[in-house]
């Protein structure tokens, strides 16, 4: 067991993260398109909101608990589907998914997750857990993986909307990301002074894409993984798509990847339960509005027609009470989880799902508010937002 209790931010929890982590894979979690300015901007924005402080305020009987897309949870925050997490650390989807179960916030798996769907469904007593769907061009894949969702016993499907084409990710692109890495000397130079993760992954036989490989027709092996990825994500999608998916999948259905009010239209009047306010971390199109900037105009646009959610940026409970107050019915978290994670483990995940829930618990306190339902913008400093 380690000892957790001078671990104080997700700050600290990305520095340890960093040192752990083979350096393609901190890179690919820790990065952003082109100049990274929309990466930045996610984190930056946060700080110009200002919050009002309020004193002789009865603080007893706080509660940050409330529901997303009507399932219960501690506080509005879920983990947000983060491809190659079992690169993090070995097995990393299933520690994710268990420390969140334990906490009592979603999970959501990637489709380009290292642990599959059977995975989670075996190692986490079949806990509900969400998921999100790519859409690629072999449509019978897709059909099958939505099936594998149900039988995995899958509440909720998130459907990433803005990835039809791959942004460009120059330290990806430098580091010749794979899963697994591959025997260069860069490489095992590197893997030499991991020697946690390189334990980490002896002691498992999750090295690749687990919805994937075994699963896709015509992907035997490693190379013929990465040209199916390569080749498979589909720049024909349309709400048609959406449409089709939602009929297939028959339960709640969120769509990820909304930045523009008439998308955000298009997604409300599409039936979907849910849609993120997200630009996917940065990682597509550089020059992109920050998520928290994009978030009002929406809420104004459709937040009475259907539950609005942001990602992107979040690295504190304070960014959590903002976006809140913004009106963001819930937030995910990607980054923050992935620190965690390839810091500690499963350990790390749960303590920075504590510090985010104490910040969170805390600030809304000072704030005037018992009640993370009671939060909106008159917590907030005029002219900040």
């Amino acid at each position: 067991m380690s000892d957790l209790s001078k671990i104080t931010s997700i700050e600290d929890l990305r520095v340890i993260a960093k040192r752990r982590v083979p350096k393609m894979f901190y890179d690919y979690a820790d990065s952003g398109a082109w100049t990274e300015g929309t990466y930045r901007a996610n984190e930056s924005d946060f700080q110009k909101i200002k919050l009002r402080q309020r004193v002789a305020v009865n603080m007893e009987g706080r509660s940050t608990r409330t529901t997303m897309v009507g399932q219960e949870t501690a506080m509005p925050v879920a983990i947000a589907p983060t491809g190659l997490t079992g690169m993090q650390h070995a097995d990393g989807e299933i520690l994710g998914a268990r420390a969140a179960k334990a906490f009592g916030i979603p999970f959501t798996l990637s489709t380009m997750s290292i642990c599959s769907l059977e995975d989670i469904a075996a190692n986490t007593d079949r806990h509900p857990f969400w998921f999100q769907l790519y859409v690629m061009k072999d449509r019978d894949f897709i059909e099958r993986l939505i099936e594998r969702a149900k039988a995995a016993n899958v509440t909720a499907l998130q459907l990433t909307l803005d990835l039809q084409i791959l942004g460009q990710r120059h330290k990806d692109i430098k580091n010749g990301l794979t899963a697994p890495p591959k025997p260069t000397i860069r490489n095992l130079i590197d893997l030499a002074t991991k020697p946690r993760w390189c334990m980490g992954m002896l002691g498992t036989k999750r090295r690749t894409f687990g919805n994937i490989a075994g699963h896709a027709k015509g992907v035997k092996d490693l190379s013929s993984l990465s040209s199916w990825t390569a080749e498979q994500f589909d720049p024909a999608l349309s709400w048609a798509d959406v449409e089709w998916i939602k009929k297939l999948w028959g339960g709640k259905l969120i769509l990820k990847g909304i930045m523009d009010v008439e998308d955000a239209r298009l997604a409300a009047s599409s039936g979907a339960d849910a849609l993120i306010v997200s630009n996917h971390g940065g990682r597509q199109l550089d020059g992109a509005p920050s998520s928290i900037a994009a978030l009002p105009a929406i809420v104004e646009a459709v937040g009475s027609e259907i539950e609005v959610w942001m990602d992107g940026g979040i690295r504190s409970g304070q960014d959590v009470l903002k976006a809140r107050a913004l009106g963001a019915r819930g937030t995910m978290i990607g980054r923050s989880f992935l620190y965690g994670l390839g810091a500690y483990g499963q350990e790390g995940v749960t303590r920075a799902l504590q510090i985010i829930h104490k910040e969170l618990d805390i600030t809304m306190a000072f704030c005037g508010r018992t009640n993370i339902d009671e939060v909106d913008s008159s917590i907030l400093l005029p002219g900040t937002f």
